[in-house]
């Protein structure tokens, strides 16, 4: 589609980027940006903040709300969202977001769901559990009630008395082995295939509905433990199919159940969101292939029905990049937009930057999202410039 035009460029960043920094908004405004995804819930990380004039690092150490944490919001809940010190200040989210819109700049509140060490290490019955047994902290189990219920909340509360534009939501859906986590030493081991294998979430749960699909839990299990191992003993192939380890039905009750999870999460979020915010435009972090977990899982049948606009993950200067963008557009026609996500931060190699971006463009997006605001130096910064000066309308 080569000559798709871009008709909305979005920029990311947390509250801390902009609370402190009297130069933030300026930064914003010489860049041309004129909308900001802003982290109202987020999972742990550690930030730089190279051209903030207050701190050069923030260390985000567990998954929070960055909103106060009213007890009459939460009362009742099992699994409760956690505050932050480190935002810089109690409503952070808030406290920027006003900043912004005073500014003239569109804010969406960029909220993260499934994602939380913290909760899941408090709550390991709500978390993913793969076929050894094997429990992921960091992954919340997006079927499990209790889960429901929170990311309910978490969304309503994040949005509460704020004049937002939208929302963008991040994780809604399953995480699997794949993350990002401190001193992580599972890079390689399961490849290929073995990504999707072990990020099949075998909870009682999960059990059960494949038992009501007609599928034996237990015998679909033992296939899932023996394609693990003969992935690791080099006899079975990375780019084996799914069905080379379960019978289609057995495929097709993992992503049945999976999927529909997927849906009723992402429909009490949006009915929270939309109870708050009637108009609020709606971006979901997702990709095109069905088996996919993590932060941007799987596009399921029924998402784009629900959603303005789909984000993908462009970030690596890729073929593949380019592919996912072109997948997903032709998934979901032309009444969603298509959003590409592009970062300028390493190892991206700044002078690919502009081809990469046209690439995905004439593959399908006509948003970009541009990562991220507060982690640049001011070369990248510079670069996120460029990306918007030869985009702009």
């Amino acid at each position: 589609m080569s000559g798709r035009t871009v008709d909305r460029i979005v920029a990311h960043a947390y509250p801390w980027d902009v609370l402190g920094d009297p130069h933030f908004v300026d930064r914003a405004r010489a860049l041309g940006v004129t909308e900001i995804s802003l982290a109202a819930s987020y999972h742990s990380t550690r930030a730089a903040t190279p051209l903030h004039p207050a701190h050069k690092v923030v260390d985000a150490h567990h998954a929070a709300l960055y909103r106060p944490i009213r007890p009459a919001a939460w009362d009742g809940h099992a699994v409760t969202a956690r505050a932050a010190t480190w935002g810089g200040s109690e409503d952070a989210f808030a406290d920027a977001a006003r900043i912004l819109i005073d500014a003239g700049i569109r804010v969406n509140a960029w909220i993260v769901l499934s994602h939380s060490t913290v909760l899941g290490q408090a709550h390991p019955d709500v978390t993913v559990v793969n076929c050894f047994g094997d429990r992921y902290p960091y992954a919340l189990a997006p079927g499990h009630p209790d889960i429901v219920r929170y990311a309910r909340t978490l969304a309503a509360e994040a949005v509460r008395g704020v004049d937002l534009h939208g929302v963008s939501i991040e994780a809604c859906g399953q995480l699997g082995i794949a993350h990002v986590g401190p001193h992580e030493k599972t890079d390689g081991a399961f490849p290929g295939i073995g990504d999707s294998l072990m990020s099949i979430s075998c909870t009682e749960r999960e059990r059960a509905l494949w038992a009501e699909r007609g599928v034996d839990p237990d015998k679909m299990i033992a296939k899932l433990r023996s394609g693990v191992d003969a992935l690791s003993r080099g006899t079975l192939a990375p780019d084996a199919a799914i069905t080379d380890v379960l019978g289609e039905a057995e495929a097709d009750a993992v992503l049945s159940v999976r999927h529909a999870d997927a849906d009723a999460l992402r429909g009490a979020v949006l009915g929270a969101v939309r109870a708050e915010i009637p108009a609020a435009r709606v971006t979901l972090h997702c990709h095109p292939n069905p088996w996919k977990t993590g932060p941007s899982p799987a596009l399921t049948p029924a998402a784009s029905g629900d959603v303005d606009a789909v984000l993908v993950s462009a970030w690596p200067g890729t073929a593949e990049t380019v592919a996912v963008t072109k997948d997903t557009r032709a998934i979901v026609g032309e009444a969603v937009d298509v959003g590409a996500y592009v970062s300028v931060l390493p190892p991206k190699n700044l002078d690919d930057v502009s081809s990469h971006v046209a690439a995905t463009v004439a593959a399908g997006a006509n948003e970009l999202h541009l990562y991220h605001l507060g982690l640049v130096n001011k070369v990248q910064l510079d670069a996120l410039g460029r990306i918007v000066r030869e985009n702009a309308l």
